[in-house]
């Protein structure tokens, strides 16, 4: 479960953005299979909005094109509805509403519920005691109470009924204003997943409360390590000194989430999770006829009742700037933010939409222009949020080499000058408009996009303002350039929050202490007899599709190359690859010149000019270098196929070089070098990468600083222009038709006489792991991560359906036997996982990841935990079988389409496979069992040497600790990123 903050969607999929629905979009109303919906004519995702008699919304969106569905029961209550004695509330119940109620997830539900009284009881206890040792003594009360009534419960059956019926993503988050349950399904599962979730939220039983409360610890603590989120609390509050949006945070504070209380929690449950106050959405391959009358049968027990929504007082205007600090180890950056009016004003949102694509588009913009373009910092970006009563947009930036963050700022708000003064290209409007229908025809293909946007717009105005968001794109075209200027100059003054995220040791960092927990029952081969119901209940099979590369592929020769082919029936989208077999392997400075030539002129075009012609016919291009391949990308309408390809071919070949821009962009380079060693991520990274190659890997294997301070600039250029004289496949997928799309390929992309030979590509083999060694790298921290590295066998394509069983059994979800384990029964983490990876190369090896980021003080518990994993795999046949029906159910209902068809191939080229491996493993899964699951662990896994990768703060790890595990090496950054 995840606790959502930040989410920018792209134009389409925002919702409530929209000021006056043009004439041709209007609400109408239609009856289908008995049921009344509202609709919105010319509505791109043609989505019904159905009110059930109990006031349960339902809002169903049909796309055809895969048999899943993406679905999503959101309530209208969040963190803002916390009560005040008791933050972070929401988010503990939405954990809690993955536990069960008394028809699943119980053995006993008789022996069982008099246990769960007395618990709720106990913890009603606790929060009212104050006195150290006796807080202490009822909560070794509550883990004896827990302990025996775990043994009546069943951890994660309701994970484990998602899984069966083929359920992925299954998730949730929590946020200020909604509390979302997600689950992306077959499209033949439709009665079994109405029918789980109509018992889920009947009356949902609060079991195995405290080892789910030390995961909320363990969330909280990780989030303490996180100085992003730190930045953005820190700017909430201060932009809310009233509003639960600043003073509550949606995980809670310290103090409150160490006395929680059920009792409170269910009030909670009670008041807000009713029909009237809640949505299913659904977007995808079904019925609606069908699936409306479905949810109005299995939901109609649901009773209405009156919701208290949370209306705060106005916030005082901010007259001055007001300015806070966060210190972390993590690299320093400003954000600025305003207040603005709330999502529900759609005229003010109408026009702050533009405005921000004015400021920043990622191509054409003025922040892309006169600040990214021109490297005056390390990068800088504007962002919009929009939330119910207010919206919040921001500016961001980090500094260059030797920049302060005060000249940061200036540049940023500089940019909000110009914008006031209208010094900006009313033309830019147009081509906002024609990006925005680019991502919005891109947008229809994901169901979870839909999903997403209709929820969203529900949260906001129970989808009263649907109208408005169809609207939205058309609507752009009539903000003119004094609505633009006007608006900037009343709302985007010096009524800002600037926060400074400054480099230093944040000593306010309060840890959720770890309580004495005792390991608990997970009863991983019991089923309640609702499971068995569940399961046993009818679903029309689907059918799996498999690749026939030779027909699902076309090819045709293209000069001395070919050029690969699939056709798009469904829009006027194309994308057009050259695809070249060398990468930064071949040559470290490839990615160093792919970078640069966004920052290059031509004799014809400047580099902005060359940035806006791409803007104003939306296409795009990119160039980037992989280890063993370099990808030239030209996307967007097919209407401007020829205008994109005959610009790019100009760039690429005529760019020229720059000395100023390398300066600045080697500056930059290093100051991200910089920053990347204050980063715990990708220090973890690079440890994994030598546990699993050695001193030289290919992380590390970067340009020296001499090798960098050496390039020139006319070097750079020299590869740009000679990448087309190497070898390279060209792929395309858009509506033209094959010989069409060829002629004009050939007609636009000159290719020499004979191709290049590409530079010999250094070669990284996997070391052998001949003994336990551990190696450690400090970072000032909060928690400890330890990742278990083992390289194994050579690759075989007869091991993938076994590998893929195992996976799925051992640690590769949440009803997984690592994540009952590590998690559920121990509590040792919020966050942990094992997996057998394969390669994707048929020379290379295999290798064993496993993973715990866990407190400090239960490093040695997480690890000895993950240990006995590893050496010992338990039997569970059910599990097994549920691990056995996920696999078939993916493989039944996963199509691969568009370009993907043509990746699939390469990937399995790469491979030495010729044919579609799914077909393969999908008719081994019934022929495996447990005995050859435990055979595979046995010979790959157990009792076998690993590197365990540490990396955390020497502070809190003792050194006599780590060496239990193996030989210490404590590696520097400079040894970890090769500069």
């Amino acid at each position: 479960m995840s606790l959502k903050r930040v989410v920018l969607l792209f134009l389409f999929a925002c919702s409530l953005k929209v000021a006056g629905a043009q004439g041709k979009y209007q609400w109408k109303e239609a009856t289908g299979g008995g049921y009344t919906y509202k609709y919105v004519s010319d509505d791109p995702m043609k989505a019904r909005f159905y009110t059930l008699k109990n006031g349960l919304t339902v809002i169903l969106s049909v796309n055809k094109k895969d048999p899943r569905i993406q679905t999503l029961i959101g309530t209208r209550a969040g963190s803002d509805n916390d009560p005040k004695d008791h933050t972070g509330l929401a988010h503990y119940l939405e954990h809690l509403l993955f536990k069960g109620t008394e028809k699943f997830g119980s053995l006993n539900w008789a022996k069982e519920k008099p246990l769960i009284d007395e618990i709720s009881n106990l913890y009603d206890k606790y929060n009212k005691t104050v006195d150290p040792a006796a807080r202490k003594a009822v909560y070794h009360e509550i883990d004896s109470v827990s302990g025996v009534a775990a043994k009546y419960a069943i951890a994660n059956e309701y994970d484990k009924m998602m899984s069966g019926m083929g359920a992925q993503g299954t998730n949730a988050h929590t946020w200020v204003e909604e509390t979302i349950y997600e689950e992306d399904i077959p499209s033949n599962a439709i009665d079994k997943y109405l029918t789980v979730q109509a018992e889920r939220f009947r009356d949902p039983v609060f079991r195995l409360f405290h080892t789910e409360l030390e995961a909320v610890y363990e969330e909280k603590n990780r989030g303490l390590d996180n100085d992003g989120r730190k930045v953005y609390e820190t700017m909430l509050a201060a932009l809310f000194p009233t509003h639960n949006y600043g003073q509550q945070s949606t995980i809670g504070t310290v103090e409150h989430l160490k006395n929680p209380n059920l009792k409170v929690i269910r009030e909670f449950y009670n008041e807000y999770y009713v029909p009237n106050n809640m949505a299913i959405v659904m977007a995808g391959d079904f019925d609606p006829d069908y699936v409306i009358k479905s949810i109005d049968q299995k939901f109609s027990y649901m009773k209405a009742k009156p919701v208290k929504e949370y209306k705060p007082a106005p916030e005082a205007p901010i007259k001055s700037p007001v300015m806070k600090e966060v210190l972390g180890p993590d690299a320093e950056s400003v954000d600025i933010a305003f207040r603005m009016p709330g999502a529900l004003d759609t005229k003010s949102n109408l026009v702050l939409g533009v405005l921000s694509s004015i400021l920043q588009n990622g191509k054409a913009g003025l922040m892309d222009l006169n600040i990214n373009k021109q490297q005056k910092v390390l990068n800088a970006s504007v962002s919009v949020l929009g939330l119910k009563d207010y919206s919040i947009f921001s500016l961001s930036g980090k500094a260059k080499q030797g920049q302060t963050l005060e000249e940061v700022k200036a540049l940023l708000l500089g940019q909000l000058d110009i914008l006031k003064k209208g010094d900006f290209d009313e033309t830019l409007v147009k081509a906002i408009v024609n990006n925005a229908k680019l991502s919005e025809l891109q947008g229809l293909e994901s169901n979870n996009n839909r999903a997403t946007a209709l929820m969203d717009g529900f949260i906001k105005s129970r989808g009263q303002n649907w109208l408005y968001d169809v609207a939205y794109v058309d609507d752009m075209g009539t903000v003119n350039k004094k609505q633009i200027v006007d608006y900037a100059n009343k709302f985007l003054n010096d009524n800002y929050v600037i926060v400074y995220k400054r480099k230093g040791e944040d000593k306010n960092i309060e840890k959720v202490e770890k309580p004495a927990i005792t390991p608990v029952e997970v009863n991983r081969e019991a089923q309640s007899t609702f499971l068995q119901q569940v399961a046993a209940m009818p679903a029309t099979p689907v059918k799996p599709q498999w690749l026939d590369y030779e027909k699902d592929i076309q090819k045709t020769a293209i000069g001395n190359t070919d050029m690969m082919y699939v056709q798009n029936k469904d829009n006027g989208l194309f994308h057009l690859y050259y695809r070249f077999d060398m990468g930064t392997w071949s040559n470290k400075k490839l990615a160093l010149a792919a970078q640069y030539l966004q920052y290059l002129s031509t004799d014809k075009y400047t580099s902005e000019q060359i940035s806006k012609e791409f803007y104003n016919i939306a296409c795009n291009f990119s160039v980037s270098a992989s280890a063993e391949n370099t990808t030239v990308v030209i996307s967007g309408l097919q209407e401007n196929f020829d205008k994109a390809v005959t610009l790019f071919e100009h760039v690429i070949a005529n760019c020229k070089p720059n000395e100023d821009a390398l300066a600045a962009l080697k500056g930059r380079i290093q100051k991200g070098r910089s920053d990347s060693k204050l980063n715990k991520g990708a220090i973890m990274k690079g440890v994994v990468n030598y546990a699993m190659y050695g001193a030289k890997n290919p992380f590390n294997n970067q340009l020296s600083q001499a090798e960098l301070d050496g390039v020139t600039a006319s070097e750079l250029v020299t590869i740009l222009h000679e990448l087309p004289a190497y070898k390279h496949t060209i792929i395309y997928w858009g509506p033209q038709p094959l010989a069409a799309a060829a002629a004009e390929v050939k007609k636009l992309h000159p290719l020499p006489a004979t191709f290049k030979q590409a530079p010999e590509a250094i070669k990284f083999a996997k070391d052998n792991q001949d003994k336990s060694q551990v190696l450690f790298a400090d970072y000032d921290m909060v928690q400890t991560e330890v990742n278990w590295v083992r390289n194994s066998a050579a690759y075989s394509p007869a091991n993938t359906g076994v590998v893929t069983l195992f996976n799925s059994y051992f640690g590769g979800g949440m009803g997984s036997v690592v994540f009952q384990t590590i998690r559920e029964s121990k509590a040792l983490a919020y966050s942990t996982y094992a997996y057998y990876a394969s390669p994707d190369k048929k020379d290379d090896r295999y290798y064993v990841l496993a993973y715990v980021g866990s407190q400090a003080d239960k490093m040695n518990d997480a690890i000895s935990g993950m240990n006995e994993l590893l050496n010992d795999i338990p039997r569970a046949d059910k599990l097994l079988q549920t691990a056995k029906e996920s696999m078939k159910q993916d493989i039944e209902t996963e199509r691969i389409t568009n370009d993907g068809i043509v990746f699939s191939f390469l990937a399995a080229q790469k491979l030495g496979l010729n044919t579609d491996i799914r077909k393969q493993v999908y008719e081994s899964i019934d022929k495996m069992n447990f005995d050859e699951v435990k055979k595979f662990h046995d010979e790959n896994l157990a009792h076998k040497p690993y590197t365990y990768c540490i990396v955390a703060s020497e502070k809190k790890i003792s050194t006599d600790d780590l060496k239990k595990y193996g030989d210490v090496k404590k590696l520097t950054l400079e040894e970890i990123f090769g500069y």
